[in-house]
């Protein structure tokens, strides 16, 4: 008996060594600042790991996620019949983040297991829930890809293989693209430590997007004094149509 109790101490001493690795994460801005002039923006990440151990001999890999708020989204198929294009089906999904990115210091499929992938739902397909609200939708998984692939191509959605720097296993590094059409709120950024593909120390974050200025104004305006934001509206048009008119008019006259 303490020969096995033995053996099970010494069996688990590396597993513990492994484990105690803590990720001490820098931001180059833990805030967005929404303006009406906002086009986009980089968004530095860095960091450290702190060992209080030698550095293992399986080389460490690191994944950053960073992922903006969730809302329901319907997607729709088109197909062409009688010689227009008409929605065939359609796939109410019922939570898709406005924004994700993914960052990997290799391949995605190599630094990352697909149980460990389940388990923390790293990569975006794992974040997008789908409920069917239709009878006649087809095979949820093409709604799921299609989508992924739309908001790839406006830059909501990035796989980013082999863009995160590794330095002597300690230090860390890399650079995520924010669009200019980024939705107001809450963004979860995720740091994973990975080897042999399993996931053995993770960190979380918060930034946080809001909009600032005239933005902010008429956003609250918009959404909590909505009769006044319509008549404002109506007022500014007709201000400007009178405007252009009056301006033509002396342009000619001139």
């Amino acid at each position: 008996m303490i020969r096995f109790l033995l053996l099970l101490f010494i069996s688990v001493i590396p597993l513990q060594a492994i484990a105690e690795e803590e990720i001490v994460l820098g931001l180059s801005q833990s805030e967005v600042a929404i303006t009406a002039r906002f086009d986009g923006s980089d968004m530095l990440i860095f960091g450290a790991i702190k060992r209080e151990t030698p550095i293992p001999e399986v080389p460490l890999e690191v994944i950053i996620a960073i992922e903006g708020p969730s809302a329901p989204i319907t997607v729709r198929r088109k197909d062409r019949r009688f010689g227009i294009w008409v929605n065939t089906a359609e796939l109410q999904v019922e939570s898709a983040p406005a924004f994700y990115a993914v960052a990997s210091s290799g391949p995605l499929d190599q630094v990352l297991d697909r149980i460990e992938n389940e388990r923390y739902d790293i990569t975006v397909d794992r974040a997008i829930q789908t409920v069917s609200r239709t009878v006649e939708f087809g095979n949820t998984q093409d709604f799921t890809k299609a989508l992924i692939r739309i908001q790839k191509e406006n830059g909501s959605y990035q796989q980013l293989e082999n863009a995160v720097a590794v330095d002597q296993q300690t230090l860390f590094r890399t650079s995520i693209a924010l669009p200019s059409n980024l939705t107001e709120g809450d963004y979860r950024a995720r740091i994973f430590l990975t080897r042999s593909g399993s996931v053995v120390s993770h960190f979380e974050t918060v930034i946080d997007v809001h909009k600032v200025g005239l933005e902010r104004f008429l956003y609250n305006l918009a959404h909590e004094q909505a009769p006044v934001y319509g008549l404002l509206s109506i007022i500014i048009a007709v201000l400007a149509g009178w405007g252009a008119s009056t301006a033509f008019r002396l342009i000619r006259n001139g």
